[in-house]
């Protein structure tokens, strides 16, 4: 299937573009934002913890628009039709 994945602030900056229409097998949040970090090596660990068991610092993913942590946490399921929202930590002063 194909995900409409959309990047912001530095994570797009990075890939160089805003939408990404990522093709995956992937059945679970977890699995497609590993998908994204080896698609995209300047993501690696900035999507994923370490250990992989949650996400990197404060990055928020959502899909249609509701925050994955709030659902199944990496284990939300995903479906052709969804958009996936993928925002970095940010930190000011």
């Amino acid at each position: 299937m194909q995900l409409e994945c959309l990047f912001f602030g530095p994570f797009r900056d990075d890939i160089g573009r805003k939408t990404v229409y990522h093709e995956t097998d992937a059945e679970t949040v977890g699995e497609l934002l590993i998908e994204l970090e080896t698609a995209f090596p300047e993501l690696e660990g900035r999507l994923l913890g370490d250990d992989g068991s949650g996400l990197a610092g404060e990055t928020v993913v959502t899909k249609d628009k509701k925050h994955v942590t709030h659902l199944d946490g990496l284990d939300t399921s995903i479906a052709a039709d969804d958009v996936i929202r993928l925002v970095p930590s940010v930190y000011g002063g």
